[in-house]
């Protein structure tokens, strides 16, 4: 009778075993080893995504305006003037210090504007010519009149002009590489 009375009690508990309890303490030791792993990559990899992701998300260089002289000694220009400005980039934490030469004359409408001196055919140094009342590349000979649009010569545009503002009575400009040997005028970095 005795085993009739356990069959109608039901099913009993299954006694725990020490290999069971193992188990179960080595599964979750095993699931927390994996979701560290997975937490300490993810931490890992984010200085990885960072460099690789970093030339899309900002511009390396930062060029500031320079001023190139009080507004008011270029109101009565008669030919281009060569001024040289200082240049400060900054790249990363890196800053530089450069000088160029810009001209600064008046456009077709009397306008001022600043022309790079950087020849737009293979980037020589274009000087004013005074008797010829022309910008002479030494190089390869390109021509160009006093707003440095292009008369002859392999150049297939004419001077860049650069961005230009005037802030507290000083000319400020922003300069510019641009991209050498085509017809329109491309910004470079």
């Amino acid at each position: 009778m005795c085993g009739c009375a356990s069959e109608s009690e039901g099913p009993t508990p299954k006694p725990v075993t020490p290999s069971s309890f193992l188990d179960n303490r080595r599964s979750f030791l095993g699931a927390l080893l994996g979701v560290g792993s997975v937490f300490v990559g993810g931490l890992l990899s984010v200085p990885l995504i960072r460099f690789a992701l970093f030339p899309l998300i900002r511009r390396t260089t930062e060029v500031k305006r320079s001023p190139v002289g009080a507004a008011s000694e270029f109101s009565a220009l008669t030919e281009p003037v060569m001024r040289t400005i200082q240049i400060e980039m900054v790249d990363g934490w890196r800053k530089t210090v450069s000088e160029k030469a810009v001209y600064v004359t008046t456009d077709k409408n009397g306008q001022l504007c600043v022309l790079t001196s950087v020849c737009p055919h293979l980037g020589c140094t274009v000087p004013w010519n005074k008797e010829k009342n022309q910008f002479i590349c030494p190089c390869h000979g390109a021509t160009f009149t006093k707003d440095g649009s292009r008369v002859s010569g392999p150049s297939l545009r004419g001077m860049d002009t650069l961005e230009t503002s005037v802030q507290d009575g000083q000319l400020l400009v922003r300069f510019q590489y641009f991209r050498q040997l085509v017809s329109n005028k491309e910004a470079v970095g």
